[in-house]
């Protein structure tokens, strides 16, 4: 619902304690005549972000902020789902900025709820993804309450701007108007925009790359680590047994300082631009090698080929902010029937950028080293191959005689 000024009483806004979100408490203040409740989510995108952000919340006008640790919902109900289904958006994001906002949606929706608010808000621009994957969970979670998009609204257009606004009301902030680069961090990933990345034919420079090392630089040794799947679900690292965020935070961790995980792409859009952007996953990228290369033990042809179909419409699912639909249902119910298959240890070796996977077993597995022998067997006799191929190549068989009838 688009909001009416009059009806607007409290408002519950996505907060990040940004240049963006620090105006937006006293614009809505002030244009709506409403109390601001402020709520940040705690997606993993470290406590150097979250410090102080209750503080400067109620100094810049909110009435209340609450965090919410969603750590291991985020990691355990959003992205081991979209990993069972094998999503990757255009062939190489692994999705990490459209992974987090329906956890952060839903949770935003729950403080609505319980403060009793009749609208919210987010800071979202008019021109990304956001501001359709935040208002299509608002739309399908609770679509009686209205929606704010200040970016939507005001006049204000630039950094300057927005540090105008605030100087004006003795509002302090530790934004400056030189902000080179937009950066979203959580758990999975951080993901680079804007400065030289504005131009495709720059090569991003060494101050874009925030958490994981420069693989020139990364360790000449490499190092192996093991990962413990049941059912889909990463259950050990390095036989250790963890959660599946202490999992992913473990991978982090080995991953980054051999410079996995790194991409720099051009992506389309959902609302019709492309962006360029860079993209840090370093667990990430090692949790989804690995399940592959496990999947690809356990499931036949048929069923992998389904799988990755089933993939690449999630991947466009999860990007376009459709997590509340009966698409999403569907899709994610198709990944979980492979997922139970999906149980066994992969070794990974991290090595200059590169994830490897070297290693795999299951007790799933399809592969027979006796089936797959060129030696001599009992399974399989080579001469049942030509009636196969016979049957298999019918249709062309057909058709080649046909052809040569007419001639």
């Amino acid at each position: 619902m688009n909001a009416n000024k009059q009806s607007v009483k409290k408002v519950v806004l996505a907060y990040s304690g940004g240049l963006d979100t620090s105006a937006i408490i006293p614009w809505l203040k002030e244009n709506y005549e409403c109390e601001v409740i402020a709520f940040a989510a705690d997606v993993g995108q470290g406590d150097e972000e979250l410090k102080g952000l209750h503080d400067k919340a109620i100094a810049t006008g909110a009435s209340e902020c609450y965090i919410v640790d969603l750590k291991e919902e985020f990691v355990s109900d959003f992205i081991f789902p979209t990993i069972t289904t094998g999503a990757v958006y255009e062939g190489e994001y692994l999705l990490g900025t459209s992974m987090a906002r329906p956890v952060i949606a839903k949770a935003q929706v729950d403080i609505a709820r319980k403060v009793g608010a009749d609208a919210l808000c987010h800071g979202c621009t008019g021109k990304g993804n956001d501001q359709v994957r935040f208002e299509g969970a608002f739309a399908a979670l609770a679509p009686d309450l209205h929606v704010i998009a200040p970016w939507r609204e005001w006049d204000m257009v630039s950094r300057e701007d927005l540090l105008d606004y605030l100087a004006e009301r003795k509002i302090e902030t530790s934004a400056s108007a030189t902000k080179i680069y937009s950066r979203d961090a959580n758990a999975w990933h951080i993901s680079h925009e804007g400065g030289e990345l504005e131009d495709p034919w720059c090569e991003p420079s060494k101050q874009v790359w925030t958490l994981t090392a420069d693989p020139e630089d990364a360790p000449d040794k490499a190092e192996r680590v093991s990962l413990s799947f049941h059912e889909g679900r990463l259950t050990h690292v390095n036989q250790n047994s963890v959660t599946p965020y202490q999992g992913l935070t473990a991978l982090n961790d080995l991953a980054a300082p051999h410079g996995v995980g790194r991409i720099d792409i051009v992506e389309n859009r959902l609302v019709g631009m492309k962006s360029r952007g860079c993209y840090e996953t370093p667990g990430g990228t090692v949790l989804v090698k690995a399940y592959k290369a496990l999947e690809c033990l356990v499931l036949d042809k048929s069923a992998l080929k389904f799988r990755e179909q089933l993939g690449l419409e999630f991947a466009h699912v999860m990007y376009d902010g459709r997590w509340f639909t009966a698409l999403n249902d569907a899709l994610l119910a198709g990944a979980a029937s492979f997922a139970k298959l999906v149980t066994g240890e992969i070794v990974v070796k991290l090595y200059k950028g590169q994830a490897t996977v070297v290693q795999r077993k299951s007790v799933n597995s399809l592969y027979s080293e006796d089936f797959a022998t060129f030696g001599a067997d009992d399974v399989y006799n080579q001469q049942h191959a030509e009636g196969f191929i016979r049957l298999f190549s019918l249709s062309s068989r057909i058709k080649a005689l046909k052809q040569q009838e007419g001639k």
